[in-house]
């Protein structure tokens, strides 16, 4: 019986992995959008980064229960590192991104022993903390980072030695979007498994699943790692596309930011993360446009009026792309 039970979690899991048909919809659509909307390839090009940013946060907030301010930490470490391995070391946009995200990930595994111990509270003001040490860090070795300046004088290869980086910015949003759907598959894969099943225990209960022999303080240094790796590549595709990293990618606001993309999307569901980029940065993009001195109060309105309301009274995409789950912060 007892095989028959694990067994049968297993399959329950490997059903809530399977895709829906619209999903497969609405990546295609994603994929035509530089080529239907040439001049609209940077924008797609910026909503395929941060919504892999805000999914790396989604990792640890949604699916771990740790609360994290400084995230950003992670997207600039891998912007740098991008950036410099391509003005010093090599062009090949694919390999320093391999590069960036394990040198992200190294950084995120140094810094989890920081998320063990201690309150919500006090791992908000550690990974603040981290962020700021990097932002000063950054700063002050101008030398190697250009300082306030910037890192300037990137220059990319093609990819895979066969696409070379357009002025329109559509291969920059084929290849953004190409690595965020590779590593989206990695996470649902990793979120949909009987680790990912811990994971959610631990976020539910640490105390019980400390009790029933969990390793709780492995597995968070696991995801915290892994998310940390995520990160670091969404910022090095910042860096690769745009040929340019600044202090800008260390800045708190940056944290701040794609907190507000799981706000609106929803913690607890990848797709949550994805949802969330696409509403901040084309109200971002609107109302800069419209009213640029004051946009930021209009979505702080918006939001405001998200909490008042309530995301589970709105028609929400879960009923397109899975099963009921918890949804809000």
């Amino acid at each position: 019986m007892a095989a028959f039970s694990v067994a049968d979690a297993q399959a329950a899991l490997l059903r809530k992995a399977r895709w829906k048909p619209l999903e497969f919809v609405a990546w295609a659509v994603a994929f035509a959008l530089p080529f239907a909307m040439p001049s609209h390839s940077l924008l797609v090009n910026e909503i395929a980064i941060v919504a892999l940013f805000a999914m790396s946060l989604d990792l640890i907030l949604g699916y771990t229960g740790i609360v994290s301010l400084g995230h950003a930490a992670f997207f600039g470490f891998g912007a740098y590192v991008a950036a410099l391995f391509a003005k010093l070391v090599m062009p090949d946009p694919t390999v320093g991104l391999l590069v960036a995200m394990l040198a992200a990930a190294a950084l995120g595994a140094v810094a989890s022993v920081t998320i063990l111990r201690g309150s919500d509270l006090t791992r908000l003001m550690v990974t603040l903390g981290t962020a700021l040490l990097l932002l000063e860090l950054a700063n002050k070795l101008d030398w190697l980072t250009g300082g306030a300046d910037g890192l300037q004088g990137v220059v990319l290869g093609p990819v895979l030695g066969l696409f070379e980086f357009d002025l329109f910015g559509r291969v920059a949003a084929w290849y953004s979007l190409g690595v965020t759907l590779v590593l989206f598959l990695l996470m649902r894969r990793l979120v949909h498994s009987p680790f990912g099943a811990t994971l959610k225990a631990i976020r539910d209960n640490r105390l019980r699943a400390m009790a029933i022999g969990l390793p709780v303080g492995a597995r968070l240094a696991v995801i915290y790692t892994v998310a940390a790796g995520v990160a670091g590549a969404a910022g090095a595709l910042l860096a690769q596309t745009t040929g340019f990293a600044s202090l800008d990618v260390l800045a708190f606001d940056r944290s701040a930011d794609v907190v507000l993309m799981l706000v609106i999307g929803g913690v607890g569901w990848l797709y949550g993360g994805v949802a969330g980029a696409i509403v901040f940065k084309l109200l971002q993009n609107w109302l800069s446009a419209v009213t640029p001195q004051y946009w930021m109060f209009w979505i702080g309105l918006i939001l405001v009026l998200l909490v008042l309301v309530g995301r589970e009274r709105l028609l929400h995409p879960s009923a397109w792309f899975g099963s009921k789950r918890k949804v809000g912060p």
